[in-house]
């Protein structure tokens, strides 16, 4: 955003515009394994963790990142996988990406591993505009990109259902915040932002742009939080980002 800084020495806005599209349903949050902690005997307890992969699933959030990639300057999509060492869900959606990758000629690909991904988004954010992955994966990643974009507290996120016979929901990156609660210094930003998201998503592109605005206009006039390096408090910068709409 203008006025605010990335840790990283070269990076501008321009060289930072990537979204990371993330898998929400199955993957390695689908909650299967257990646990035996006593069978063995003392200090022999074992865990098993599984993820689930469907190819329904799969191609549903690789058609989701493929579209939007038609509407951005660059038209890229990066699948971020681990097949090396998980040959079977990580395999199973490598297959589904170059599957859905062929209906869309006009869009760059490429797969990337996700430790090599890590490292790329500190020192070749440029290279990057619309990362797609797991459950697990995307949600390192996105919380590496929105410190690396300038703090969590301006990163925002959609949960969609796409199809909308559900309802979407809308909320920063950064969660409830409980260590802040109270003290006048959360960023509102992300908030605010996650609202024009929602805009989007509900067919208003208009009202969408006009907040985010409002928020680029709040930025690069310097009306920032403590976690941006300012000393606005939360109100302050959510009355900034008020005024701004109405201008």
């Amino acid at each position: 955003l203008p006025g605010v800084e990335s840790p990283l020495r070269a990076a501008t806005r321009e060289t930072m515009d990537w979204v990371v599209v993330r898998e929400n349903t199955e993957g390695e949050y689908a909650g299967i394994g257990g646990r035996n902690l006593s069978a063995r005997g003392p200090g022999k307890g074992i865990a098993i963790q599984a993820g689930l992969f469907t190819e329904e699933g799969c191609e549903r959030i690789m058609r989701f990142a493929f579209e939007l990639a038609m509407t951005r300057r660059r038209k890229k999509v990066t699948s971020v996988t681990k097949s090396n060492a998980q040959q079977y869900g990580m395999t199973l959606w490598d297959e589904v990406f170059a599957s859905v990758a062929r209906d869309y000629p006009q869009v760059e690909t490429e797969h990337w591993l996700v430790d090599a991904m890590a490292a790329r988004f500190v020192l070749r954010p440029e290279t990057l505009e619309v990362v797609v992955a797991s459950n697990l994966f995307a949600d390192i990643l996105s919380d590496l990109g929105s410190a690396l974009a300038g703090s969590m507290g301006i990163a925002a996120s959609a949960n969609l259902n796409p199809e909308k016979t559900f309802p979407s929901m809308f909320e920063p990156v950064h969660g409830s915040a409980p260590d802040i609660a109270g003290q006048g210094i959360a960023n509102p930003i992300a908030a605010i932002w996650s609202a024009s998201l929602m805009l989007d998503h509900l067919g208003l592109p208009d009202e969408s742009a006009r907040v985010m605005r409002a928020i680029e206009a709040t930025t690069a006039a310097g009306a920032l939080t403590p976690d941006l390096g300012g000393t606005c408090n939360t109100r302050q910068v959510t009355d900034a980002v008020i005024a701004n709409l109405f201008q």
